[in-house]
């Protein structure tokens, strides 16, 4: 019984050890910081908040979704638009929390890697 133990506990530490604590979720408030940052001309902007916590600003004229990949160091942003009906950009700003073991962030629009326009630091 102890070895089942053993053995358990080892698989649950690996696991937690493998374990991405990276999140993205939508802002609906935005901090004055932030707002103050806020670039209106670029389409897809970075704000970095010290080493573990970014803002995404992303126009678009439509539905955006996300999800967070990695792939080795790197943290790939998917963003996916859909319902593109107006002529109206819609500004989203999203929190990004970083792990420490992430060392580059690749932001894919509708799968595809895309540069960003503006990178600021507040």
């Amino acid at each position: 019984m102890k070895k089942i133990f053993l053995v358990f506990f080892a698989v649950f530490i690996l696991t937690a050890c493998n374990a991405s604590t990276s999140s993205i979720s939508e802002m609906e408030e935005i901090p004055n910081k932030v707002q103050e940052a806020i670039d209106e001309e670029s389409i897809l902007q970075l704000i970095n908040e010290g080493e573990d916590i970014s803002y995404i600003v992303f126009q678009s004229k439509g539905t955006v979704t996300t999800d967070l990949e990695t792939h080795g160091d790197t943290l790939i942003v998917k963003l996916d638009e859909t319902n593109q009906q107006g002529e109206v950009l819609e500004q989203h700003v999203y929190k990004l929390t970083l792990d420490p073991v992430h060392k580059a962030i690749d932001i894919h629009i509708n799968g595809k890697s895309t540069p960003i326009d503006n990178v600021t630091g507040i």
